[in-house]
Order: C-alpha cells, then structure tokens, then sequence
C-alpha cells in the first residue's frame, strides 16, 4: 500500500490523521519541526497499528528547502497515496496588528509556506495522475472580522488557492481537498476566549476520513460549521461592518 505524508503531525489533527491512516493499515511519513515529539508519536502508532511509520522535519519558513525535502519523502516511501498540510501558527489580533514581525510570520506559515509545498507536490500529483491532497484551512478564512481579519486572511487565502490547485489538478485524477475546522481542542486553541462547540482531534480526524473517501471538495469540521459559515457569510456588509465579532 502507498504511504500518506502528513506535513504538520504533531499538531492535535495531523497526529489524529495519523492514527486514523494508520488503524486502514496505510503506512506513513510523519514531518514537523520537532522531531523527538514526532518519534514519540511515531513509536506509540507502530506498537498500535503495526505500520511502517516514517519521520523527517521540516522548517516550514525554509521555502528554499522545500523541493528537496518532498523528494526525500517520495523516495521514503516509494509512491504517496495522498498528503495532509495540517502545520500552522497563530497569534492573537491584537499582537498581530502591532507586531508586523509576528503577522508575517503567520502569514508564512499559514499561506506562503503552503503554496511553496503544494506546487512542489502538485507536479508529483499530476505525473501519477492519482492521490489526494488535503489541506487544512480554517473557518476563519470564510468572512474578515475585527477579532481574528489577519489570521482569518491568511486561510483566507489559502482556501483560494486550494480552490484553483483542484481547479488544475482534477483532470489529471487527483482529488484536492479543503478542509476547514471550527474550534477543535488543540494545543493551538488551548486559552483562547469565546471557544464553543469544540470538537477533539480524533473526531475531526474522522470526517476527514470519511469525507476524502467520498472525494468531498470542501470538509466542514464539524459539519454544522457549514451552516453557521452560509449564515455569517449571507449577513449584508452595511450590516456586518457594525457587528463585534
């Protein structure tokens, strides 16, 4: 069976996508910037599932190394039956507006980052003309508001992205997927004020399972996001704009 390449697994989705492949006996290459963290995670999947599980790190900001770090994971594992971009960094709005510094850095994270990993991965796609590629967003990105509009943008961006990499690659037979979470209880959302509804990793993990096998285009997560999304989404600007959200 081909391997699945998780860019971002020690994050609290990335690490339940992991056991999710794992548990359908698909082998792995796990990739983050820790990598003791990812050993871990790695050991405790093996003993769990008995798959062969793979670990290299990656510096998502070192775009100059992104090229030769995904052809040292193809040739880890042979052949990727798909691949999840699940990494990211996000700071609080009002640190973003006044730091510049940290807001690009989201930004690289979030966006650039993903864009110098994806072409480089699309020209794999596109030349076996098979395998999925699924993409973390975030419902954040669907409308701009005053609490969150920087993080919000860069997933913003990104979903457009995604939008048209499916646009290019659905003739050569690869399924890109969006995946866009609402709350889930990660290390990243952990002390964040107004969280409800939060979801745990593994159930999101799920979804997302389910929903690529269906070859879904866009994954709500949980699915009801999609209509708190539609609602926020249909609200008219002049109406919006006076809104605190």
């Amino acid at each position: 069976m081909r391997h699945v390449l998780i860019i971002g697994a020690t994050s609290g989705i990335g690490k339940a996508l992991a056991h999710q492949y794992a548990k359908e006996k698909y082998p792995l290459v796990l990739t983050a910037r820790d990598r003791k963290e990812m050993e871990r995670i790695a050991s405790d999947i093996h003993i769990r599932h008995h798959v062969p599980v793979s670990v290299k790190t990656i510096d998502a900001e070192s775009f100059d190394t992104h090229a030769d770090f995904f052809a040292s994971c193809v040739e880890e594992a042979g052949k990727l039956s798909g691949m999840f971009l699940v990494h990211g960094y996000m700071i609080d709005q009002e640190t973003a507006q006044n730091d510049f510094t940290k807001a690009k850095k989201m930004i690289d994270v979030n966006f650039t980052s993903y864009v110098s990993l994806l072409e480089t991965a699309a020209r794999y796609f596109e030349r076996e003309r098979s395998g999925f590629i699924g993409v973390i967003t975030s419902v954040a990105g669907d409308r701009g508001r005053k609490s969150n509009y920087i993080y919000g943008s860069s997933k913003g961006a990104l979903s457009v992205y995604v939008q048209g990499l499916r646009n290019r690659l659905y003739a050569s037979g690869v399924h890109v997927a969006t995946i866009k979470p609402g709350f889930v209880d990660t290390k990243m959302t952990y002390g964040l004020n107004g969280l409800f509804l939060v979801a745990q990793p593994e159930d999101a993990a799920k979804r997302v399972h389910e929903s690529i096998r269906k070859k879904h285009d866009v994954i709500y997560v949980p699915g009801f996001w999609w209509m708190i999304m539609f609602i926020i989404k249909s609200i008219p600007e002049r109406v919006f704009k006076r809104l605190k959200l």
